[in-house]
């Protein structure tokens, strides 16, 4: 049986990759540079998962100016807000995304407190978290409140309850009531039905995630890029040879930071769905970095006398075609995704293409022909020591 071939990529192409690699570099270098500048000076745009706050996720009837909605919802109070259009705008759907995830003030806390404390026994200090949301846990002693009345007592306050929760109590003869009072979703909710009524606000979602979480979030994903980026490195010098893991190394950096520099230009949400990106890239694009080292390693034995340049080239040559339909077929994968998906998917996708083109050059440009160049700058390191050796002994002569 014969298969019939169909090649974009002739059969014994001779580009030189490895003589372009300096102009690859410096082209590298600039990219890295810019997106790293960018990140710092303006800053990702940190989703819930990481910058902690609530997010909620509303669709209305007809259109409505997200200019409009960020001032409404500002006007609550919440300065800090950020509305972005989320899924096709036939939809009409948006994010309002605000830092706090508790409505209530310590002030506010403080003065539900002593209305209470002035109409019942309440043992000890009631408990209030910001970082949990709006509630406030209360113990009493002896006869207690019923829920009724505690409601009354805390809306005695100026303070809006939605629900009180029944407990047990912490100690023998004691009851605990947890008071969850109406928060920002309520709030934003509210207001955006006073102004946008004839639109038919509708709250799909809701998500709150603490700073506290959020920065341990932020932290464990880059940590998980990183342990990756090592893992493979250890990888690659087992199966192959250490001499190749910083070519690696540098190739995988740049890949994460090119990625990284989609959400940073884009200004598009950067969550925990971002670092699943970035490390499909970084597993993708080592793939085809070990595909090319082990041709290297064949041509090895089959080119004995060969320079290293000339065996990388000529690697690199020799699957062009292989990995240039790997990275074709997996792109066109995702246009579906990108002409149909919406919100995290269109940017998975987005984000996975630039991966892929950035993957594919730093095969071609960046792993091997480096390896060349920390092989050919350790090569002129003992050459020095060699003739630094040398030179006392023709003068003991």
């Amino acid at each position: 049986m014969q298969f019939k071939t169909f090649d974009i990529i002739p059969h014994d192409t001779k580009f030189d990759f490895v003589g372009k690699r300096q102009i690859a570099v410096v082209l590298s270098l600039i990219a890295n540079a810019a997106v790293i500048l960018w990140a710092v000076f303006h800053g990702l745009n940190f989703g819930v998962d990481f910058a902690g706050g609530t997010e909620m996720e509303v669709r209305f009837a007809q259109a409505v100016e997200p200019a409009a909605i960020r001032k409404s919802v500002e006007d609550l109070g919440f300065k800090d807000a950020s509305v972005q259009t989320y899924g096709p705008e036939a939809e009409h759907t948006y994010l309002i995304r605000v830092g706090r995830i508790a409505l209530m003030s310590q002030e506010d806390v403080s003065r539900v407190v002593q209305a209470v404390q002035s109409k019942f026994p309440v043992q000890g200090t009631p408990h209030f978290n910001a970082d949990v949301g709006d509630k406030i846990d209360f113990q009493f002693q002896g006869a207690p409140p019923t829920p009724d009345q505690l409601r009354a007592a805390v809306e005695s306050a100026g303070v809006r309850v939605r629900e009180v929760r029944e407990e047990a109590g912490l100690t023998a003869g004691t009851k605990s009531f947890a008071v969850i009072t109406q928060g920002i979703q309520d709030k934003i909710e509210r207001d955006l039905s006073a102004r946008f009524g004839a639109a038919k606000p509708d709250v799909r979602r809701v998500e709150y995630v603490g700073p506290a979480v959020g920065r341990e979030l932020r932290n464990q994903g880059f940590k998980a890029i990183l342990y990756a980026m090592g893992l493979i490195v250890v990888y690659v010098g087992l199966r192959f040879d250490f001499r190749f893991s910083p070519g690696v190394v540098i190739a995988l950096v740049h890949d994460a930071i090119i990625t990284l520099g989609y959400f940073a230009f884009s200004g598009r949400e950067f969550n925990l769905t971002s670092v699943a990106v970035i490390l499909t890239v970084v597993g993708y694009s080592v793939n085809d970095t070990v595909v090319i080292y082990d041709r290297i390693r064949e041509n090895q034995g089959k080119l004995k006398g060969k320079r290293l340049a000339d065996l990388v080239n000529a690697s690199i040559n020799e699957v062009l075609g292989r990995t240039f339909l790997t990275s074709f077929a997996t792109a066109l994968s995702l246009v579906g995704l990108l002409v149909y998906g919406v919100g995290t998917i269109f940017d998975f996708s987005a984000a996975m293409l630039v991966g892929i083109v950035s993957g594919t050059y730093s095969t071609w440009f960046i792993a091997a022909p480096m390896t060349i160049w920390l092989e050919d700058r350790a090569e002129k390191k003992k050459a020095v020591a060699a003739r630094q050796e040398r030179a006392p002994a023709r003068a003991a002569r």
